[in-house]
């Protein structure tokens, strides 16, 4: 579903040279973080009942969010990060493009660990291709599934230099051509390398989506089209951080953090009772 690229905010007046003012937080919105900055916005139930609750969110019978509660739950994200950041290292497009494809089963952590040496020794495309397959697997056998993904970043820098001119590709099509990249893989490089408001369905967001009722779906793609129908245009830059930061240190897999979580009253998983 095609979506509006956000529009950029402009200065407070014309003419003025300066940025408009933030806007603080609503008392409403206030009062949520200082709940989950102190652990107090929600509790969980019993281990059983947890499982209970995640059994019911897989088989996609949790509340639907209003258009209301999806606002307001953005409204937070944004009030407590205003502009997330990616947590791979990266210099420029390409750079982003390896480590994003290099990332696939393995954890942003694991391989922020070997890209400092791979992108110092082959920062471009032209210097990939002269280290070829055998120094980069070596640079990179840390991370799981090493063989394959070194085979993909020669041949995709090989491909960048012959097709497009040594630069990363602006559409998802081309991207998806390059060895190694999927659609998750190509929508975090037009996101976070071309600031397109696309949304990248890891496990996290799909955790998330499947979890809190938001964008129920039983594939990744089924999660990605119905957050961007529900996703209100203003948040969908930073929609992807703003999940995938909140699935990694607060919405957990085993043991979600419920007590931390900036929208425990509008999430709809059944297995926490919500703090008074």
């Amino acid at each position: 579903m095609a979506r509006k690229t956000p529009r950029k905010k402009g200065p407070g007046k014309q003419g003025s040279g300066k940025r408009a003012p933030k806007k603080a937080p609503a008392k409403s919105v206030r009062a949520s973080l200082d709940k989950a900055r102190k652990g107090k916005a929600a509790t969980l139930k019993p281990p059983s009942r947890q499982r209970a609750a995640d059994r019911k969110a897989a088989a996609g019978v949790t509340p639907p969010w209003t258009p209301a509660e999806i606002e307001e739950a953005f409204h937070r994200f944004q009030a407590a990060t205003e502009v997330p950041k990616g947590e791979l290292l990266h210099n420029d497009p390409y750079t982003l493009l390896v480590a994003v494809v290099l990332s696939a089963q393995a954890t942003d952590a694991g391989v922020n660990k070997a890209t400092p040496a791979l992108f110092a020794a082959g920062p471009t495309q032209a210097k990939m291709m002269a280290l070829g397959e055998d120094k980069v697997r070596d640079l990179i056998k840390t991370i799981g599934l090493f063989r394959t993904k070194a085979k993909n970043v020669v041949a995709l820098s090989q491909i960048l230099v012959a097709e497009h001119g040594g630069e990363v590709p602006r559409s998802r099509e081309a991207l998806e051509a390059l060895p190694g990249v999927g659609r998750k893989t190509a929508n975090v490089v037009l996101n976070m390398a071309f600031g397109e408001p696309t949304i990248a369905v890891d496990t996290h967001i799909f955790r998330i989506g499947n979890r809190t009722g938001l964008a129920p779906g039983k594939t990744p793609l089924e999660v990605e089209l119905k957050l961007l129908e529900v996703v209100p245009d203003q948040y969908m830059l930073h929609a992807h951080h703003w999940l995938i930061l909140h699935g990694r240190y607060v919405c957990l897999a085993r043991r979600p953090l419920c007590e931390k979580c900036l929208i425990a009253d509008l999430c709809k998983w059944p297995g926490k009772t919500v703090a008074a």
